[in-house]
């Protein structure tokens, strides 16, 4: 079953209107991520990490509501290897305490713990300082993971077919990874590693869904190589739109599940994902392609790789 089979959307033709909506929420979102800051999670911040093992099952939703009540705010609460022990990562925010105090901080969930399971109902693995240098050098080892992965892009792009490709999806996955990071901050995400990986995740699903279309403008440039490029690109992206309709769907489903009965720790990197998506998809369609043509009209070169230049007709696209 295929969905828009017969799909004759002008996509080129309206980019222009994209453009301006993309650059609205740009600046929107810079403006709100400036004023607020990014919200840093204990690992890439400092902090304090204690391992917990229980006599019983342990409620990582009352964990939380009592960490909040002794003044914790954002802590990292995991299962480790079943329902009776806990990985604990914190800060503790109080006024005239240093948060990277591991004392101070081991206190205050040593008092939460009491709190909801009971003194003497658990034991203290391990507890160990996360600190603010270790949270400097993830800070850049996840944006290194991240430019690496565009310069991987671009030569891969160059090779499989012309560096204007390359240049385009470069493009289209910068403006993913800005809009994702956007979104992160003015919903007040904590950026933890399950954030970074939401992030390539991210990039991936986005180049995935570009290198899609591109297979098909490649395809469609070799058999109509005197047709208008804009007749072109749009006849690519429409012809591969029952794809990203029904792969799109599919994804935001999985992701909506993951996102209402995932849990905490789960959930942020669901709705990066979940962002992701659909803004993967957008730039796939109104980003990706029209820089391609603006490219292409700049820098004219062969059609694809291996195939020589032709004229064209003039582009009457606005």
């Amino acid at each position: 079953m295929r969905f828009f089979v017969n799909a004759k959307f002008d996509f080129i033709g309206r980019r222009r209107p994209a453009y301006i909506g993309t650059a609205i929420f740009m600046v929107l979102g810079l403006v709100i991520t400036v004023v607020r800051g990014l919200n840093y999670s204990v690992e890439f911040t400092g902090g304090t990490l204690m391992q917990i093992h229980s006599q019983a099952p342990i409620d990582v939703g009352a964990v939380r509501t009592g960490l909040a009540d002794q003044g914790i705010t954002g802590a990292e609460i995991q299962t480790f290897g079943n329902d009776q022990e806990l990985v604990i990562r914190a800060r503790v925010a109080v006024e005239g305490s240093d948060a990277d105090n591991t004392q101070v901080t081991s206190a205050a969930v040593a008092a939460a713990l009491d709190g909801v399971l009971g003194a003497g109902s658990y034991d203290v693995v391990r507890t160990e300082a996360v600190g603010p240098k270790v949270g400097g050098e993830l800070r850049s080892q996840a944006f290194f993971a991240i430019m690496l992965s565009f310069l991987a892009v671009l030569a891969y792009l160059a090779y499989r077919f012309e560096w204007r490709f390359g240049v385009a999806a470069v493009a289209a996955t910068a403006h993913d990874v800005i809009a994702t990071l956007l979104f992160i901050g003015i919903m007040r995400l904590e950026i933890s590693l399950f954030v970074v990986a939401g992030i390539l995740s991210v990039l991936g699903y986005s180049l995935n869904d570009t290198i899609v279309i591109f297979d098909r403008i490649r395809e469609n440039l070799r058999q109509s190589r005197r047709d208008d490029f804009v007749a072109i690109l749009n006849r690519s992206i429409n012809e591969t739109l029952p794809r990203t309709i029904l792969t799109g769907g599919t994804s935001l489903g999985t992701l909506t599940a993951l996102a209402v009965i995932g849990g905490e720790v789960i959930r942020p990197f669901a709705l990066v994902m979940l962002f992701g998506v659909v803004v993967g998809t957008f730039s796939s369609i109104f980003i990706a392609s029209p820089v391609l043509l603006e490219v292409e009209n700049k820098w004219p070169g062969a059609d694809a790789k291996g195939v020589p230049v032709v004229k064209r007709k003039p582009q009457t696209a606005s």
